[in-house]
């Protein structure tokens, strides 16, 4: 049997994470991973403890592994990023979002091995445009991101847009607009973590929880919405795009569906068994005028490129995240 070298930065994170326990299960690939796991306490070796990956690689290292390799090379699925949203180092967060992706992407058009990339719903800003995920180039010129987290993505997008509309692009370029994705192994994010997991031990306890109140007219406390995203359905498009090499662009990777995080709150401790206790405070002052109250993929590209498998509903995935590995001794996929 034939094994193709699939390369996958930020392979020990949160989301690269599950992509390499997806891929990890088709017998023709060798997932290698590429990241930093530093302190053994965090816990993120134990992200991809228990899948056979083919190799490791630290990300100083990556380009001589690359150039050594790329005859073996099937794809470079880039997961690496400076995630924080309130990170406030903007060199950092370009070098690491755009500069770097930037090389990656460069380096599969020279080389004729596809490309796969986290791009981010933050690249919508406030919504105000709405959250159709067009490719051309206007379209993505036009969007303003709040963040320099979001504009980095943004300027990515727009880069690789270009690159490929001057026929100087990887035979396969995707980038992936994940919204809000919740689910195991992403216990080492810290404040970066999804409202389910940081409210877990409260409810687990038996104890009340609190989410924000609203600061808008006509919108409930708690009922500002997110487009959640089970991680397990990331992985899965992911895989279908290494699958389907024909699939090119930049597509939205939601649910689908807007759901509140009150919604959210009740689902966990539906999930727990206990009843639903939620108590209401102020938003910090800071984050109020940059606030998204509403945020909801339009799927209707990556299902007509081919996609046809349903996202799991958010009581069904918050359901399989407590209970088959918050709730356990090993939670980790």
């Amino acid at each position: 049997m034939t094994r193709r070298i699939v390369f996958v930065t930020g392979g020990a994170g949160f989301i690269g994470s599950n992509i390499v326990a997806r891929l990890c299960e088709d017998p023709s690939l060798d997932v290698v991973v590429c990241d930093r796991l530093r302190e053994a306490e965090l816990g993120k070796w134990r992200n991809i403890a228990k899948h056979p990956i083919g190799d490791f690689v630290a990300p100083e290292a990556m380009f001589d592994y690359l150039d050594k390799r790329w005859r073996d090379i099937a794809a470079v699925i880039h997961m690496g990023a400076v995630s924080s949203t309130t990170e406030p180092d903007a060199d950092k967060i370009i070098h690491s979002n755009f500069t770097l992706s930037r090389d990656l992407f460069r380096w599969c058009a020279d080389h004729q091995r596809r490309f796969i990339y986290a791009s981010s719903a933050a690249t919508y800003g406030d919504g105000s445009l709405g959250f159709d995920d067009r490719d051309d180039l206007e379209s993505l010129s036009a969007l303003r991101p709040l963040n320099a987290y979001g504009w980095s993505k943004s300027l990515f997008d727009l880069f690789a847009a270009r690159q490929a509309a001057r026929d100087y692009a990887p035979p396969q370029w995707v980038g992936l607009k994940f919204f809000n994705v919740y689910g195991p192994n992403e216990g080492h994010k810290g404040g970066m973590r999804s409202v389910i997991h940081q409210i877990w031990p409260k409810v687990r306890d038996g104890e009340g929880v609190q989410l924000f109140k609203s600061h808008r007219d006509g919108i409930a406390d708690g009922g500002q919405t997110r487009d959640f995203v089970y991680v397990r359905d990331v992985a899965n498009v992911v895989a279908w795009l290494v699958a389907s090499p024909e699939v090119s662009g930049v597509y939205n990777l939601g649910s689908g569906k807007a759901r509140s995080f009150a919604d959210l709150a009740r689902a966990v401790f539906d999930a727990a068994g206990q009843r639903a206790s939620i108590d209401y405070i102020p938003m910090p002052e800071v984050i109020r005028d940059k606030y998204q109250y509403f945020t909801e993929a339009r799927m209707s590209r990556l299902v007509a490129a081919g996609y046809d498998q349903p996202m799991t509903d958010l009581e069904a995935g918050v359901s399989d995240y407590v209970r088959t590995y918050l709730s356990q001794p090993d939670p980790y996929r």
